[in-house]
């Protein structure tokens, strides 16, 4: 800092250090439209589903990303606002929260769009096994309880469960037809992750998912 001081004023300081600060902070990610004419036949896509543990460093294109995600739970038909995953009563409790080494963001389909949530690298927290921190994308689906009304808790379970299974097969399918590994993974420690995630107590982790190119 004393350094600095030689070379600029205290008002050019200042106004580093504001930039500097900003430059930190995560912000909302636009997502590109997804490219629905892309990818493998669905027949030939249910052929190479499966599940991988091996992946390798590299981070996914953010059009990949885009796909991955409207995939996953995005909006197919605007004017209705309904999604490419179904979900009980059409009340769309589920989240999909996306943790990379940059940070942990919410996808907002309404607007197709990451919203930032933590600057923090959490993938390690995403899971109990070892590649879950080299896997450029964990999925983290959190039921959101306050969405599902009145019903008694344990039909929320059940419903917020079956509608996972909806979405976490939606990234294996397109998964598979993009040529990425995935795995679906139960294996986490849910208390400990709301907790850095500052989930509410209504908002409840269902599974997590490990997304990204396979290891060669």
């Amino acid at each position: 800092m004393a350094m600095l001081r030689r070379y600029f004023s205290p008002l050019m300081l200042a106004l580093l250090i504001v930039v500097a600060c900003y430059a930190g902070e995560l912000q909302p990610i636009a997502l590109p439209a997804p490219q629905t004419d892309a990818g493998k036949p669905l027949m030939n896509a249910l052929r190479l589903r499966q599940s991988s543990r091996e992946f390798s460093g590299e981070n996914l294109p953010l059009q990949v990303l885009s796909n991955l995600l409207w995939a996953a739970s995005g909006v197919n038909r605007p004017d209705a606002g309904k999604r490419t995953a179904p979900s009980a009563s059409n009340r769309q409790e589920l989240d999909v929260y996306v943790a990379t080494a940059g940070g942990v963001y919410l996808y907002e389909a309404k607007e197709h769009r990451l919203q930032p949530v933590l600057a923090d690298d959490i993938r390690a927290q995403t899971g109990t096994q070892a590649y879950v921190r080299e896997a450029p994308v964990n999925l983290v689906y959190v039921a959101d309880f306050a969405r599902m009304g009145s019903e008694p808790v344990e039909d929320k379970i059940f419903y917020s469960a079956c509608d996972t299974g909806f979405v976490s097969q939606n990234v294996y399918l397109y998964s598979a037809s993009e040529g990425l590994a995935t795995v679906v993974r139960g294996s986490v420690d849910r208390s400990a992750l709301a907790k850095a995630m500052k989930l509410r107590a209504d908002q409840r982790i269902t599974l997590a998912q490990s997304v990204g190119y396979p290891k060669k």
